[in-house]
């Protein structure tokens, strides 16, 4: 995918994480759009355009456990005034591989741009891809560094009925072949991440993704 960042999750993918030496790598943005911060086991990925210096003086100064201070509130805090960003929750990073062939769920793929959903995917992924199902919707496109990234919405309906876990999963048979799919899920979210991660989906991290105002 062509990016610092882009090399770790590469490798995140295939089981090889930073060192958990309780440090700090603080790589540059891959691109305008994608700002942020992941917190492996051990070891914190910063990825940012500010100058490293400030970020590991800020986290210095902070009076925490120092595997904590990457996802303290006073760093993200700091992060977005410095940035002029903003953010929603931290997320659950989860990662799976693809599988192969259709995915065996009844799925017609939406390519009305204006559509609410499309639009609603493009503020924060590029080659989006949108597919309907009876009571869900299953979405992908490239997210941060590129990598592929799933997301999935079911009708309040059909909850509960294990349509979220099998949209998920269509997820991995829908991505081009031999990339992996990530997938994020807010913590508390605990419908969201039952579904992807009995749709095969590892946790591998936990993401703040800082977004353009």
């Amino acid at each position: 995918m062509g990016s610092e960042l882009a090399e770790i999750l590469d490798a995140v993918a295939v089981g090889r994480f930073p060192s958990p030496d309780g440090g700090t790598t603080v790589v540059p943005q891959p691109s305008d759009r994608d700002a942020g911060v992941i917190a492996f086991t051990a070891h914190s990925v910063v990825f940012t355009d500010e100058d490293p210096r400030w970020v590991r003086a800020t986290l210095a100064a902070l009076d925490c456990d120092r595997l904590a201070a990457t996802m303290h509130p006073h760093f993200l805090g700091a992060l977005l005034e410095r940035t002029g960003r903003s953010m929603d929750t931290i997320d659950l990073l989860t990662v799976a591989s693809p599988l192969a062939g259709a995915p065996p769920l009844q799925l017609t793929e939406l390519t009305d741009a204006a559509h609410p959903r499309v639009a609603r995917a493009h503020q924060h992924r590029d080659d989006v891809q949108v597919w309907v199902a009876v009571g869900g919707v299953v979405i992908l496109g490239r997210g941060v560094a590129g990598r592929w990234e799933a997301a999935i919405e079911v009708d309040e309906g059909r909850r509960e009925a294990g349509l979220g876990r099998a949209l998920a999963r269509a997820a991995r048979h829908l991505v081009p072949t031999g990339q992996p799919v990530w997938a994020q899920q807010a913590a508390g979210n605990a419908r969201s991440v039952r579904a992807f991660q009995a749709a095969g989906f590892r946790p591998v991290g936990a993401e703040a993704r800082l977004f353009e105002r």
